[in-house]
């Protein structure tokens, strides 16, 4: 009997999921932008051999990360890309980084009870591809202070912004500082791969492109996005905003740009000799079926 008891406590231990030592959840506070002008607030990722440090993160960001799946593999309710968390953790002795998705599902489904399926669904997407005239783009500088690849130092991705309104995004994928005017927004890009550049494309398309340049290293970039393609993307992500052009599902396809000259991302996309082309691919969905708005307590 008592034997019969180890084992089965045994294998119990065996099959328990990932999880976090301890981990402490609060509601974020609202993001003010003199704070994160003063240093005072925080939104991002640091992970260190012992903490995970998850600051001002929508739920939609924590399940986008715990599952490892991109905005347009996630189906759930317009909130969940509201609803902002700081989440506080200390990982268990003998974890490594690559252990920190799979613990923060387990989190998931014990502090905000959700449950999802998955599904395949064949969506619209796009190829990025070399443009007939070939590629425009500069290659970056070789960074001497680069981490090499598979160390083991803290992963970080930090976002602040300056007191006139530059949003600077720095992590080990690149740093972007994103300018917002009257007539849209400026990005400069610095430091990035081309399957990474098509993964930051597909926040602005909604739809999941797919790196077929075969350029390899490490590029600059310069985009813009018109002030209608920002309108675009805040309704695509579920914000009541008012004007005209919405489109189909509530946005313009990127290759519909009505004057190439003007300033958009087809045209910022075209002058990097590249382009974008439709396609149709079968992609894994995460469909939720039950999520709540306010966490378990710690």
């Amino acid at each position: 009997m008592v034997a019969a008891a180890l084992a089965a406590g045994a294998a119990a231990s065996q099959t328990a999921p990932p999880a976090f030592e301890v981990a402490s959840v609060k509601a974020a506070e609202p993001l003010d932008p003199a704070k994160l002008a003063a240093g005072q607030q925080r939104i991002g990722v640091t992970i260190d051999a012992a903490r995970v440090d998850l600051r001002s993160l929508s739920l939609g960001d924590l399940i986008r990360t715990a599952y490892r799946v991109k905005s347009y593999q996630l189906s759930g309710p317009d909130w969940m890309n509201t609803e902002r968390f700081d989440v506080v953790a200390k990982l268990p002795e003998g974890a490594k980084r690559s252990d920190v998705p799979e613990m923060l599902q387990t989190l998931l489904e014990q502090r905000f009870q959700l449950t999802l399926h998955r599904t395949t669904k064949e969506l619209p997407a796009y190829a990025l591809v070399v443009a007939k005239g070939g590629p425009k783009v500069k290659e970056s500088a070789p960074d001497p202070n680069a981490p090499a690849a598979g160390g083991t130092g803290a992963i970080q991705y930090d976002a602040g912004i300056d007191n006139k309104g530059v949003v600077t995004s720095t992590g080990p994928n690149g740093t972007i500082r994103q300018t917002t005017g009257p007539n849209g927004m400026h990005l400069d890009i610095q430091t990035m791969t081309m399957p990474v550049l098509a993964e930051y494309l597909a926040r602005f398309t909604e739809r999941p492109v797919t790196d077929m340049t075969a350029l390899k290293g490490n590029y600059d970039f310069v985009l813009d996005l018109s002030r209608e393609e920002l309108l675009n993307v805040a309704r695509a992500s579920g914000m009541a905003v008012s004007g005209p052009g919405a489109g189909e599902a509530g946005r313009a396809p990127v290759e519909a740009a009505a004057d190439p000259s003007a300033v958009s991302l087809a045209n910022s996309i075209e002058l990097l000799g590249l382009k974008l082309e439709p396609r149709k691919l079968p992609v894994e969905v995460l469909v939720i079926d039950h999520l709540e708005k306010v966490p378990v307590a710690n």
